[in-house]
């Protein structure tokens, strides 16, 4: 019976301290896991920017007189040619040379613009085929093989900004020719004695858009050259966004651009055409004087996206610097600078932490592209614990 006893003692002393033993073993630390995994890679510039017209027309009045009262308002839509205002001249030029010689200059401008603008257009011909010349040369070599899929339509979007600048620069022709007809007509109708001298003027639109601003909506006599009506197209937008100087370096023209946090669905498609050569200091929100440089993005989404924008609205913008296809790539805070130098990462085998010292290529706000020391699907610890250490026990932790 003693024996019995003392063997049930035995028995439940051991199992005391088997429990005993349990109850104060380290536990594994409970860890967030991720894969390392391949897919595409991006770098980008995060600002802020705002939408504005790429081409403000001022319509001015092409000679002195009394202005009828102006009916049109804000955003009325207008087709070219039609009618916005009428002038009609104070006094016979016959009467006051120096007015008849003011718009005679006024002719002779807006043909030197004239000029002009065939110039610029001339030129948009010669930037749009050697546009399409280096598209065809990156096709033959993307069929070899020789040329990355990302120039290449890189290629193809530099022939659509090429294209929209020929047309813009169209435009101005079209809108220079319409000035130097009003410029004669305003000419002979200043110049005009007896009955014709009272009859009044008519100012037309030189293109077809909306009407921005009235400058002067009522009657009342306006000056040579008085703005009187601000048109502008609204389905020819551009983004404008102020980056710091060291970041615009980075921002080459051609560089794909998501437009963001605009008002509406999805993201937008842009792309950056050019890199303004000045530069401006501008103050900080915490006083700091800062070098900024302005952006000027196209968009190159179909316009029935983002018909709704109009000029001077809001938006953001992430500019891409760079652009792979297939990376290895991991969350970036599982990332983390080691104190003899580089980075490392904590990678789970067997229910144990090891430390792993990785290459980085780059990292984004999420994600950091691993050049060498880890392979595809490798578990790695995400945000480690300050605990962590090489060869600790670990255990996942639900999310």
């Amino acid at each position: 019976m003693k024996k019995k006893t003392w063997m049930m003692l035995a028995a439940g002393a051991a199992v005391a301290a088997a429990l005993f033993a349990w109850a104060f073993a380290p536990r594994p630390l409970g860890v967030e896991l991720a894969a390392a995994s391949e897919g595409p890679f991006e770098t980008s510039i995060e600002e802020d920017g705002k939408t504005r017209l790429r081409d403000r027309f001022v319509v001015a009045a092409p000679l002195a007189g009394t202005l009828a009262r102006i009916t049109l308002r804000e955003g009325d839509a207008v087709e070219a040619g039609t009618p916005l205002a009428s002038i009609t001249p104070v006094l016979p030029v016959m009467l006051d040379e120096r007015t008849r010689r003011e718009q005679q200059l006024r002719v002779e401008i807006t043909q030197a613009q004239v000029q002009r603008v065939a110039a610029r257009i001339e030129g948009a011909k010669v930037g749009l085929a050697q546009a399409r010349n280096e598209q065809q040369r990156s096709e033959q070599l993307a069929r070899q093989g020789f040329v990355a899929p990302t120039k290449l339509e890189s290629d193809r979007l530099s022939v659509l900004a090429a294209q929209k600048e020929l047309e813009a620069a169209v435009e101005e022709g079209h809108v220079a020719g319409h000035e130097v007809e009003q410029a004669r007509a305003a000419l002979m109708a200043a110049t005009r004695a007896g009955a014709g001298a009272g009859k009044g003027f008519e100012v037309r639109a030189p293109i077809a858009g909306r009407v921005l601003k009235v400058a002067q909506a009522s009657e009342g006599p306006v000056a040579l050259g008085a703005p009187l009506v601000e048109l502008g197209d609204t389905a020819r937008l551009e983004v404008v966004a102020e980056l710091l100087t060291a970041d615009a370096l980075r921002a080459a023209p051609g560089s794909a651009v998501h437009i963001e946090r605009w008002g509406g669905d999805g993201v937008l498609e842009g792309r950056v055409r050019l890199v303004e050569p000045a530069a401006f200091t501008k103050v900080s929100a915490l006083g700091v004087e800062e070098q900024r440089v302005r952006v000027l993005i196209d968009l190159v989404s179909p316009a029935q996206r983002w018909a709704s924008l109009g000029d001077g609205f809001r938006v953001g913008v992430r500019i891409v610097t760079r652009s792979l296809p297939k990376v290895l790539k991991v969350p970036v805070s599982a990332v983390f600078p080691r104190p003899e130098g580089g980075d490392a990462v904590f990678v789970v085998e067997g229910g144990r932490a090891r430390l792993v010292p990785v290459q980085l290529g780059a990292r984004n706000g999420q994600e950091a592209w691993i050049e060498s020391g880890l392979a595809a699907g490798v578990q790695v610890i995400v945000y480690p614990p300050p605990a962590t250490r090489d060869g600790l026990r670990v255990a996942p932790r639900q999310v």
